[in-house]
């Protein structure tokens, strides 16, 4: 569009120009408008070239308002671009983080084909959530623990760090996390269900993370409960029952079914 005004002002400049240069040819003497009204040659030309010198200027302000607009019209239509372009890139990228979740959700309810049986079985059950959290949670370490809430005590838990780097073992008490305290610099995630005498809670060296990597975390610390439970159920196919006892450290079967 700008090139069409480009063209039609430049003919248009060479008429006022071409008047300009030939209007002393075309004047030829005064001109006589009434009987006592003459305009002399010389002024009639003075005249007639302002008003087609006024007429250029016109004509080249209007020109450069027209650019101007149009100019503003493409930068409008190259900002709308990106806009769009930033919410197909984000779209995107939130489609491929939702299939990552997908397949971290397949990976804690699909990953495990049977039910621990042994201390060592559920220590491998233990370290296979482990990695599945460290995967969510961008964080150095990972602690799992399951506490019996009436005697506050430890009944199992398992430490993991990402690719086997030392870490200092965090020292967090049963009592704080029981009486839902705060446990800083540590974020706390605890199991879901509140009708049992035990709590599966999951400890990071993080301040905050977000609401779906809570989600992700919440679910896996649900799951560790639930197998702790088929583990110590007398509906078990085994029924070796692998925490009994009020031993420290253990818990009783029959607490698992007061509430």
């Amino acid at each position: 569009m700008p090139s069409i005004l480009k063209i039609i002002y430049l003919v248009i400049f060479i008429i006022l120009f071409s008047l300009l240069v030939f209007t002393p040819t075309i004047i030829n003497g005064p001109v006589k408008i009434s009987r006592k009204l003459i305009i002399e040659e010389d002024t009639l030309e003075g005249i007639l070239l302002s008003i087609l010198f006024i007429m250029s200027i016109l004509m080249l302000n209007l020109y450069q308002r027209e650019v101007l607009k149009h100019k503003e019209i493409i930068e409008k239509i190259n900002k709308d671009k990106k806009k769009v372009e930033e919410r197909l890139t984000n779209s995107e990228q939130y489609i491929g983080l939702i299939n990552v979740q997908i397949e971290q959700i397949k990976t804690i309810f699909n990953g495990i084909d049977k039910y621990p049986q042994t201390k060592g079985d559920l220590k491998k059950t233990f370290s296979f959530f482990s990695k599945r959290a460290l995967g969510i949670v961008n964080t150095n370490w990972v602690l799992f623990r399951i506490i019996n809430s009436l005697s506050q005590r430890t009944i199992i838990e398992h430490f993991s760090s990402r690719n086997q780097i030392a870490c200092e073992y965090p020292r967090v008490s049963n009592k704080m996390i029981v009486e839902n305290q705060s446990i800083s610099p540590f974020n706390l995630v605890i199991s879901s269900p509140k009708n049992l005498n035990i709590l599966a809670i999951c400890i990071m060296p993080v301040e905050n993370i977000t609401k779906d990597e809570h989600v992700f975390i919440q679910a896996i610390i649900n799951e560790i409960i639930k197998l702790f439970i088929i583990v110590n159920s007398a509906y078990y196919i085994k029924e070796n029952k692998l925490f009994t006892g009020d031993k420290p450290g253990k818990i009783q079967l029959s607490s698992l079914k007061n509430k």
